[in-house]
């Protein structure tokens, strides 16, 4: 049995950033509450570790970070790495909240290229519905489209859109994402296009459809986490044969790993590395010696 660690993997700089701005925050404001408005990423251990340091989190899936505001009535609020719309900013400020911006940058690029073609066009926003980051981007207009499939952009035919630009949340598959960008394209031949997946998104997704002779994917990542569901989903595309999302080395069974000759270990953006390092480890140990005994806990480091 052979273990191979792909690269890259682990958390990307948005994640970072967003980490180190939370710490900073708490740090520098010892006295005043701050409340995370959602989960600063998607992973359960990170959430977990952030409020170790005295953070507070409103989130619920069913509520838009909008209404999750109502939750807060005074402190600092940091707003998440997915990035929120101008309404929410400003009913923050409305509020007298503090407010601390941990949004990634590649989402800041994208939310300024929308809100300087909105002025005079439409935008093709390709998402995932009720996600925080398209949440965020198609709240910055009204002229902001959100599609999540090629159905959908049949039903913008008849909305005299114009001047289009197409665009999309940056942590889609590029392999699904490409299929809806050249279907808009056959519908609206003269939109312009500009391609959003972050660049550790793409590398990623890269480097698991590299992988070669490879009968087994496991991608260490929280169920929540889009890229961290797009790597596992890439592995069929990739010539893979079966793959699996886990949260931690907990959710390994002896089952899942034998019979498989090379196992390949990859991550989401937004898991600590210890805990894919620790998925590594165990999967190693188990292929030199055959011997099945997992950890007493999760290793988990914030940074």
């Amino acid at each position: 049995m052979e273990i191979i660690k792909v690269m890259p993997r682990g958390y990307c700089q948005g994640v970072v950033r967003a980490i180190l701005i939370a710490k900073k925050t708490v740090k520098e404001n010892p006295n005043t509450p701050v409340t995370m408005l959602g989960m600063i990423v998607h992973n359960q251990f990170v959430v977990d570790a952030c409020k170790n340091l005295g953070i507070q989190f409103v989130e619920d899936t069913n509520q838009t970070r909008l209404s999750l505001l109502d939750q807060i009535h005074e402190g600092i609020v940091i707003f998440t790495a997915h990035g929120v719309s101008d309404a929410v900013k400003q009913k923050a400020k409305d509020k007298n909240l503090i407010c601390v911006d941990a949004t990634c940058p590649d989402v800041i690029r994208t939310h300024t290229l929308v809100q300087q073609h909105v002025q005079d066009g439409d935008v093709i926003y390709i998402g995932k519905k009720n996600h925080p980051e398209s949440e965020g981007t198609v709240g910055l207009s009204n002229r902001v489209h959100l599609v999540t499939s090629i159905d959908d952009v049949d039903a913008l035919k008849d909305k005299n859109l114009e001047n289009i630009l197409i665009t999309n949340q940056t942590t889609l598959s590029m392999l699904d994402t490409a299929k809806i960008i050249n279907h808009c394209k056959t519908l609206f031949p003269d939109a312009t296009i500009a391609k959003e997946i972050c660049n550790a998104t793409t590398k990623r997704q890269e480097a698991v459809l590299q992988l070669k002779e490879v009968d087994l994917l496991i991608v260490v990542g929280d169920k929540r986490s889009n890229n961290s569901n797009q790597l596992a989903n890439i592995a069929n595309k990739a010539g893979i044969q079966e793959s699996y999302l886990i949260d931690s080395v907990f959710d390994l069974k002896e089952d899942m790993i034998r019979n498989h000759k090379r196992i390949a270990i990859t991550s989401g953006s937004s898991t600590p590395n210890s805990i894919t390092d620790q998925v590594v480890d165990f999967l190693s140990t188990y292929a030199k010696t055959g011997v099945w005994q997992l950890p007493t806990e999760v290793n988990v480091q914030l940074i």
